[in-house]
Formats: C-alpha cells, structure tokens, sequence
C-alpha cells in the first residue's frame, strides 16, 4: 500500500463561477473513480477529491483541495500545495457526497482520471484485489456487490485466507444464516482460534432461530477462545434472543450471567429492554 502521507499545505486560490448545480445525494462507497465533494463544514467550506479503491487500505480518500462558495455562486477554490499529499481511509457513515459533474474539470483543474491512480490500479484484477473490494462492500453493507467481488475469489482460490468468513459475513447481512453456519463450520474447522469466526457463527445461530446452539457456542467461546474481543457482542446478541422471546426470566439471568449492562456500548439497550419486557410480563 502506498503511505498515507499527511502534509500541512499552504493553498493557492483560483475563481470560478458555479453553473451546475452539486447534488448531495451519492454514498462514497458508491463513488470509486469519481471526484467528490463533502457537505460544508461550519465555515461553508467544502473537501474535495477523489475516491480510489487502494489495495490494502481500501475505499480512500485523495484529498485536492477545499473552496466556498460566495454571494455570487462563485467557487473559490483553494488548492492543496502542489506535491503535497493527504489521503484518508473512508470509513462508513452515513453521509452523501456529491460527484463533481464534468462540466466542473477545467474550473477546477482536473482530469477525469488522475495520472497516479494507474500506480493503483496495478493488478486490479488479482484475487487480493477482489478480496479488499469484497471486504470494502461488506464495511459499507452493500453485501451483495461484496458477495459478488467473494465469490471470484472463490472460484480462484476458495482457501484464500478469511475468505470463507468474510463469505458468511455476506450471508448474515443478506438475512442467509443458514448459508453463513455451513460455511462457518467449514472455515472454524481450518482456523479453530479465528473469535470473528465464531462471532458470525453465534450471530447465523441466532437469526436461524438456533438459540440453544448459539449459547453452547458462547460457551465455547469464553472457555477455548483467547481472544475476547467479540465477548460484550456475543453476550448481546443472545440476549437480543431472548428479548425477542418476551422471556423476561431468561433475560434477566442472562444479563446477570454476562454483565451485559455494565457495558457502555450496549447499557442503554439493555436497559430500555427490560423495560419493555417488564410492561408486558
């Protein structure tokens, strides 16, 4: 992967006037190979650059520059220092960008394509390519261009490593669980330490309405599994179940068990649960 540089710039201004119309209304995910713009900042002032799909990192962010837009409609844009680089991994989030129209490039000295994206897309075509571009999708829960991206790699190499879990990922959030337990079976059988495995298995185990075996594999979890990243998910996810159920009794034992509630990322949930439970029990 080619570093993420950061480099404070100094900015040279250029004027143009604004004659179509930014639509804020495209996901970044969305967006590979496309110059953007993010929503104003306080100051109304706009980010721009352009999306790329990076090997390792996957979906970024090339920043070029920022501008404002006057009184007049004018953009007045400045440009980040020539030489100077700011990337950034784009994480998920809600937000919509808008596509800069082409009728934009000259005003603001851009090409469709920039030159150094070709040192990108080196091997575009090769499984780990695929496999980032999958995994990316995935990030971003468009899990059936994810699945899609997957399953080449698959047919190339079906024990390319953590494809079969990230495979199961995709099923899980196409609402598959069943497809996402044979799957995960196969890939805990080859990595028998993998907590994110076993994380995806308990969760396919509670959306296939599995709750026993969901629990016999908590149970594993915590007692062969070393790495507890997943415990305070887990733990929740079959107390999810059981709110499901309206099983007040199961719930409250469960949440004694795991001590769910006293996590900061799952507290207010827990909480507002048992209430509901304990209007209608």
């Amino acid at each position: 992967m080619k570093p993420l540089i950061l480099i404070i710039s100094f900015f040279t201004s250029i004027c143009c006037v604004a004659q179509d119309q930014l639509n804020f209304n495209s996901k970044p995910i969305d967006c590979e190979n496309n110059w953007i713009v993010f929503p104003s900042d306080s100051s109304g002032s706009y980010n721009y650059g352009f999306v790329y799909m990076d090997n390792e990192a996957g979906l970024t962010f090339d920043f070029a520059g920022s501008f404002k837009i006057n009184s007049n409609g004018k953009f007045l844009i400045s440009k980040k220092e020539e030489g100077s680089s700011m990337k950034f991994r784009l994480q998920p989030n809600k937000s919509l960008v808008a596509v800069i129209p082409e009728s934009y490039f000259a005003e603001f000295s851009i090409s469709k394509t920039p030159d150094w994206l070709k040192a990108y897309q080196e091997g575009e075509n090769s499984i780990n390519r695929l496999f980032i571009w999958g995994y990316t999708y995935n990030l971003w829960n468009e899990c059936a261009k994810g699945l899609t991206y997957l399953e080449k790699v698959k047919k190339t190499d079906p024990n390319y490593k953590g494809l079969k879990t990230e495979i199961a990922f995709s099923y899980n959030c196409l609402n598959q669980p069943q497809n996402a337990i044979i799957i995960l079976k196969e890939a805990i059988k080859e990595t028998p330490n993998d907590a994110y495995a076993y994380k995806e298995l308990l969760y396919a185990q509670v959306r296939n309405n599995q709750l026993p075996d969901a629990i016999k594999t908590y149970y594993k979890i915590e007692k062969d599994i070393t790495d507890k990243t997943y415990k305070s998910e887990n733990a929740f996810n079959i107390l999810y179940a059981f709110y499901s159920q309206n099983n007040l009794k199961k719930f409250n034992e469960w949440v004694n068990f795991t001590q769910i509630d006293k996590d900061s990322r799952f507290g207010s949930y827990v909480e507002k649960f048992k209430k509901d439970l304990e209007k209608i029990n």
